[in-house]
């Protein structure tokens, strides 16, 4: 098949960690690589966010096609949504002036939708749509801190009603886009995130502490990912509060990500009242802002840590639970969207309330005191990593989808064609 996925703010090429570079990054990088992998021809449009980014790049035999779409510059994607126009026309003028068609285009998030609606309606293109993120969950959740304009809810609507499939990527996701976008259930299939096996196994622990410097005996909590609000962040270090204060356990807590590789609280403004929160706390000194760091090194932080940790308020799926569960690290996390998907409660780890500090305490102290719960809680979530959220599986699901819509889409044309060829024979023999 020749695939089109289009990303308008999450290139597949960025550094994770940032504002604006998470899941949907990661996501769409890994989805490319294996279609290609599979022997598929793999395109990818993102918007340009930098003057010398070349018109076409290549990713390991994908191409990434950096779309001129408003100012070539990074733009905060809550800004994108008066460039899709732009967007749209670009893609369209690039579809045509290929030699070979596209068989399906694939959009990720919203914005891309409202593209591949372009699309579809121009060149007839089926539209598979995953929306990473619903507008009206992040509303319910962030309120008047949403930056998205309201018109995002009818977008949402119309590609709810118009796209050819729909990838819901947990059990939540679907019920949201039944309840509050009245789905077709027959539309929406279930296909969740992944990790790559290559990238994400388990490290012996000794080893991984020694690459890092970490002390050798330390019960070591890890935060990983984006560090924004919503991420709930603040509660992990309250809960860590909770450990010494309570429990009279210390830990020494790590937190990985940020917009710049050093800890910045000017590139990273949330760092600031994160390391107030510390203070308030009193785990300061116990508390370590690590920086962003390359996805080549993600599987050493993991593989070092007793514990990895993550309580968004909200998460429609969470692929840092199912990265750790990779390394071999039992997790606690949010009982919220994906996150109650991926990790088993009481198997791989535990699931607690999001803005329950002394609940993850409870959590925390009971694996510190038990190593053996938490090596089995390791091992099972590790086992459950590879049998459901590989990379490939999730590619594979994909293509399935594809090609159904696919073939759905050519017969619907043909018989369109048959159609309206008999009511021209009718009329010329009337």
């Amino acid at each position: 098949m020749k695939i089109a996925l289009i990303s308008e703010h999450a290139s597949p090429l960025a550094v994770a960690g940032g504002v604006d570079s998470g899941g949907q990054n990661i996501y769409v990088a890994n989805i490319a690589r294996q279609l290609q992998r599979s022997g598929h021809e793999v395109d990818v449009f993102t918007r340009r966010d930098r003057a010398l980014l070349p018109s076409i790049s290549n990713m390991d035999g994908v191409r990434v096609i950096h779309v001129p779409a408003g100012p070539p510059l990074q733009l905060p994607k809550e800004q994108l949504l008066p460039y899709m126009g732009e967007f749209s026309d670009y893609v369209i003028g690039f579809c045509r002036s290929e030699r070979t068609p596209y068989d399906i285009q694939h959009a990720n998030f919203f914005m891309s939708g409202l593209v591949g609606l372009k699309i579809k309606r121009t060149l007839g293109i089926p539209l598979v749509t995953t929306f990473h993120a619903l507008g009206r969950v992040r509303r319910l959740h962030q309120g008047s801190d949403d930056g998205f304009p309201d018109q995002r809810f009818a977008i949402e609507d119309e590609l709810v009603r118009l796209s050819d499939a729909i990838i819901a990527e947990c059990p939540q996701d679907e019920a949201d886009l039944i309840e509050l976008y009245h789905a077709d259930v027959g539309r929406i299939e279930m296909v969740p995130c992944g990790f790559d096996a290559d990238e994400f196994h388990p490290i012996d622990r000794e080893d991984a502490r020694k690459l890092l410097g970490w002390p050798r005996e330390a019960f070591v909590v890890l935060q990983l990912g984006r560090i924004v609000q919503r991420k709930g962040i603040d509660n992990v270090i309250r809960g860590v509060g909770v450990l010494k204060s309570q429990h009279g356990i210390d830990a020494q807590l790590y937190i990985v990500g940020g917009n710049s590789d050093t800890p910045n609280e000017i590139a990273t403004p949330e760092i600031a009242r994160l390391r107030n929160v510390a203070r308030q706390a009193g785990v300061e000194h116990r508390t370590i802002f690590v920086g962003r760091r390359g996805r080549e090194q993600l599987r050493v932080f993991y593989s070092a840590s007793s514990v990895f940790v993550t309580t968004p308020w909200y998460e429609p799926f969470g692929i840092t639970p199912v990265e750790a569960m990779a390394c071999g690290t039992p997790v606690i996390g949010a009982d919220v969207g994906g996150i109650r998907h991926s990790v088993k409660d009481g198997e791989t780890g535990w699931l607690v309330p999001a803005r329950d500090p002394a609940a993850l305490a409870v959590r925390l102290a009971a694996l510190q005191r038990d190593p053996a719960l938490a090596r089995r809680m390791g091992d099972a979530g590790l086992d459950r990593a590879r049998a459901e959220f590989t990379w490939r599986g999730v590619a594979d699901s994909l293509l399935a989808v594809y090609r159904r819509v696919g073939h759905v889409s050519t017969v619907s044309t043909l018989r369109d064609a048959t159609q309206t060829a008999r009511s021209a024979a009718g009329g010329a023999a009337g």
